[in-house]
């Protein structure tokens, strides 16, 4: 039978503040079939015994075995995961999410889309122009804090530049660096696809700015609007990242593709599928809501249907305890 280290049971009780975030996975703790990952079958006597004990959403990953491959779990993630402000005025421009990042991370999030404005050489959280009263202490030090108390959890983080860098006299790289040297520990800066026991209690990074030295998974050959590749000697992505959207059933379509590419896959590439996007309203003003609204239920819907498999990351807007749920009980 398949019994994770017992340094990651833990005993989790909800408090009232935050009951609503947390939902408990009612399937067992079990291993994934072998022509999915590769992993060595157990029996079904072996699962009927592991399935008494539950899989907690704040400690998910403690139910997946240390040699399965990050490509072959789906993550559910966020899309501007620090974007919890609207633009003054016009509304639907700049909020993507409704939970902080402890929240999401709590309810199950295992990929974390942060957006840093280079500014007096700090990082704030920005979506386009609108800062989003957060910086990028606020973001590792609620990362770290999870990773201390989770340490079978790791988190892919996507760090990028946005919008326009002022008084600073160093790079973003440097700068960079300088957050994550005051705790080096808890950062895996690998650039290949690992497996789940190479980066449990370390936070992974996908780096969409340009370094001088090799640093985390490279993702700087990022195309716009649009499903792509990225091949790098140790790391082969797949995204689809069509974000301006005309048609809701067009990017239903390529969400959809892309699930259907991920969970065939027999190969160690990454599927990162971003569910998000922007509707152009009256000139031009993008309105997210008009495609999560949309998107959404679909998502719901496709993984109360399709209950096993690989789909790979996917960063969504406005994310729930209720959707990271359905897309964690994939993995077992």
């Amino acid at each position: 039978m398949f019994k994770y280290p017992m340094k990651y049971v833990k005993n989790f009780t909800l408090s009232i503040a935050t009951a609503t975030v947390f939902f408990s996975c009612s399937e067992g703790v079990v291993e994934r079939d072998s022509n999915e990952t590769g992993l060595t079958s157990v029996s079904k006597a072996s699962y009927k015994s592991a399935s008494l004990l539950p899989v907690e959403m704040n400690s998910w990953m403690a139910g997946l075995q240390d040699n399965i491959s990050i490509s072959k779990i789906s993550i559910p993630g966020t899309h501007d995961s620090g974007a919890r402000i609207d633009a003054p005025v016009v509304t639907g421009t700049a909020k993507t999410q409704d939970l902080s990042i402890a929240e999401q991370l709590n309810a199950g999030v295992r990929f974390l889309d942060i957006r840093c404005r280079h500014i007096d050489n700090s990082f704030t959280i920005h979506h386009g122009a609108i800062y989003q009263n957060l910086n990028f202490d606020d973001v590792l030090n609620a990362c770290y804090a999870f990773l201390e108390s989770h340490p079978s959890e790791t988190i892919i983080m996507s760090v990028k530049e946005e919008y326009n860098a002022s008084n600073t006299t160093r790079s973003f790289e440097s700068t960079f660096d300088s957050y994550i040297q005051k705790k080096i520990s808890k950062w895996d800066l690998g650039t290949n696809i690992p497996t789940l026991g190479e980066v449990r209690g370390k936070i992974r990074l996908l780096r969409r700015f340009s370094a001088g030295t090799a640093k985390g998974i490279n993702a700087t050959s990022w195309a716009d609007n649009t499903t792509f590749e990225i091949n790098n000697p140790g790391a082969q992505l797949k995204v689809q990242d069509y974000y301006k959207v005309t048609n809701n059933d067009d990017k239903w379509n390529g969400i959809s593709n892309l699930f259907n590419e991920a969970k065939n896959s027999n190969s160690d590439r990454l599927f990162i599928n971003f569910t998000s996007g922007y509707k152009p309203g009256i000139f031009g003003i993008p309105s997210i809501p008009s495609v999560s609204n949309a998107i959404n239920p679909k998502l719901k819907t496709f993984f109360q249907t399709n209950t096993k498999g690989s789909y790979g990351i996917m960063p969504v807007d406005f994310v729930n305890a209720e959707l990271a749920e359905l897309i964690v009980k994939t993995n077992f």
